[in-house]
């Protein structure tokens, strides 16, 4: 079977969070005690992922690089690619063409935040499904604001529709997509949407259209948020406090997720612990080595 590889989008220009991201990429601003970008990229290292391309603005790429070097540190490859202009989704697979190589694929979004109990099986399902497409749906009280699905019992995709005035679904398809290496023909076969964008709809319907393109339904147990608008960042920080403060546990704390995985060992978490010394998140990976 081929291995797949990750890639985190983290281009655009954040203009819903201007003037913040005038100055700083949008997957760079805090989500509580951590940057953005932790929380896609701890949800890949979650899918045993460990090649992952992250995709961003020209500008930001020097302060994405400080903030999380090459990956090594977490026994993981972290590469960069430039988006010199947010023109879609799907663009993703283009620009990172020579990255994905003959591998599968699976892509998510920089502002997009997953956590849960069965969250973990479900993307190692999902990482070895045999289906040419998967996306992931959550169910929500707005869905005319979404891309929604429509499927059957056995999760085939009937039909996608994109932002409907009358849903027929309160499915709404989350910023999380697992895509064979021919995804990558598919996003230079599409063709720019109305607004100039090569729009992931358009991957996803070629897929549905060969009868390829299965669901996995996020359940109760699962919490999506987007963190791409000053209310999203808002409640998905109030939301990370909450349960961190609670439990005394963290979310999205990539040193814990590959400590745990076995990809790197008690040393390497206490090195990594001690460069952040006075700090509760060092305090709390030493803690975490103790237990």
């Amino acid at each position: 079977m081929s291995k797949r590889k990750g890639i985190i989008l983290a281009g655009g220009t954040g203009s819903r969070l201007k003037p913040l991201t005038n100055a700083i990429s949008k997957q760079l601003l805090p989500v509580y005690d951590k940057p953005m970008i932790y929380y896609p990229l701890t949800t890949l290292m979650f899918a045993n992922i460990k090649d992952i391309l992250i995709i961003v603005n020209k500008k930001d790429k020097e302060t994405f690089k400080n903030l999380l070097k090459d990956g090594s540190q977490w026994g993981i490859n972290i590469n960069y690619a430039i988006q010199e202009y947010p023109s879609g989704i799907a663009e993703a697979f283009i620009i990172g063409e020579s990255f994905i190589g003959d591998d599968n694929v699976a892509l998510i979004l920089g502002d997009n935040l997953f956590h849960g109990h069965d969250l973990i099986s479900m993307l190692r399902n999902t990482n070895n499904s045999t289906s040419g497409g998967k996306v992931f749906a959550y169910q929500v009280s707005n869905p005319e604001e979404y891309g929604i699905v429509i499927f059957d019992k056995h999760k085939n995709v009937t039909s996608i529709e994109e932002k409907p005035k009358y849903p027929k679904s309160k499915f709404a398809i989350t910023g999380l997509y697992f895509y064979k290496n021919d995804v990558i023909k598919k996003a230079k076969d599409i063709k720019p949407s109305e607004r100039g964008e090569l729009e992931i709809t358009s991957i996803n319907q070629k897929y549905l259209d060969e009868k390829d393109l299965k669901v996995e339904i996020m359940g109760r147990g699962i919490t999506w948020l987007d963190t791409g608008t000053f209310e999203g960042l808002n409640d998905a920080s109030n939301y990370i406090r909450t349960l961190e403060k609670r439990q005394g546990l963290k979310i999205g704390c990539p040193e814990e997720v590959a400590w745990r995985l076995g990809w790197i060992n008690k040393e390497n978490l206490i090195q990594m612990a001690n460069k952040m010394i006075n700090s509760e998140y060092s305090k709390y990976l030493i803690n975490i080595v103790n237990e």
